[in-house]
Order: structure tokens, then C-alpha cells, then sequence
């Protein structure tokens, strides 16, 4: 059985669960609806309270995770011109959208990218004060397939962008800061006894 193939199953199964069980296509649908917002809302207070509150922790995980954003999305949309893979809803008439959408491309999905480029960057810089948006990362993935918006390849594919955006980008603040931080110490002397 080829990935493809899987792909497929996984979502038809998703969304088929979906379109029987009214509850759960319900929230997926009002998540999927206001997750983007919420996202980015999240990492806008994460700055201005870094501000406000001189954190510069905080500020410095909102300002990488909104590059980690940018740099992740930047990559997805490149693969997706390159792939060009039309959405569940759009190749499969089994599948039903729950929620309108284009029929662009679906693979990588931007939301999932997006969201764990913001939750890799946040458990990175914050540790375990990141993993419920980690976790809200993880539901909005599921919510696309369940809605029939994405393949679990695209979400997948999307995660781990995100997740690689934020693992780089954070690697370079870090050293980037440990050089700035090491020209800053005064250098150590010998003294002659």
C-alpha cells in the first residue's frame, strides 16, 4: 500500500467519522474557524507584554516565532507551487468540506505550518509554558482532515516545516546571542604572582 494511498484512506476515515459524529465536526469547525486569529493574536501579546513588561524573554520568543512564521510559510508555499496537490475535497468526492475553501493547493497545509513553526519556537524559548500551544498546534492539524480540507500528509508535511523553521531559527538566535553575549564579557587576565 503506497503513502498515497494511506493518505487517502486516513483522510476519507477522518472526515467519514466526522460527517457521522455532528459533535465533533461542530468544534472542529469553529476551532479551525478561529485558531488563526487565535494564533496570532497569541504571539502579538506574547510581544507587547515582552515590551510592556520589559521581558525580553517573552520578546524574544514572539519576534522568532513570527520569523520562524514567515520563514516556514515562505517554504511551504515554494514546495506547493512545486507540488501542486489539490485538497480531499477537490480530488476525492467522497470527501466533503465542512468549511469553504479555495481549491488551491492543499500540501503543505499553511495553518499547520504556521501553528507549529509558533508552538516549536514557544516550547523552544519557553519550555513548558509552550506545550499547550504545542497541543492547540496538534488540534488545528486534526481539525483540516477531519474537515476535509487537508490529507494528514499535508498537515504532517506542514508540522514538520514549522517545526524545523522554528528548530533553525532559534539555533541561530542562539548563537547569535551567545557570540553577542561573549564579546560583551571583559576578558579574563592572568595575574602574575
Amino acid at each position: 500500500m503506497s503513502l498515497t494511498h494511506t493518505d487517502l484512506l486516513l483522510a476519507e476515515h477522518a472526515n467519514g467519522f466526522a460527517a457521522h459524529h455532528d459533535t465533533w465536526e461542530d468544534v472542529a469547525r469553529a476551532y479551525a474557524a478561529v485558531s488563526e486569529p487565535l494564533f496570532v493574536a497569541g504571539v502579538l501579546l506574547l510581544i507587547g507584554v515582552g515590551l510592556l513588561a520589559r521581558r525580553r524573554r517573552l520578546l524574544e520568543a514572539g519576534v522568532l516565532a513570527l520569523a520562524a512564521t514567515g520563514a516556514a510559510l515562505l517554504v511551504g508555499a515554494l514546495i506547493s507551487q512545486l507540488a501542486d496537490r489539490p485538497r480531499p475535497f477537490v480530488a476525492d468526492p467522497q470527501i466533503h468540506a465542512f468549511l469553504h475553501h479555495a481549491a488551491d493547493p492543499g500540501f503543505p497545509s499553511d495553518h499547520a505550518t504556521a501553528a507549529f513553526a509558533i508552538a516549536g519556537v514557544l516550547v523552544l524559548r519557553l519550555g513548558w509554558a509552550g506545550v499547550p500551544v504545542l497541543v492547540a498546534a496538534a488540534a488545528l492539524a486534526v481539525s483540516r482532515v477531519l474537515l476535509g480540507l487537508h490529507y494528514p500528509g499535508d498537515v504532517l508535511a506542514g508540522a514538520l516545516i514549522g517545526t524545523l523553521a522554528a528548530v533553525a531559527l532559534c539555533a541561530v538566535a542562539a548563537a547569535f546571542t551567545g557570540r553577542a553575549r561573549a564579546r560583551r564579557r571583559p576578558a579574563l587576565t592572568l595575574r602574575e604572582p
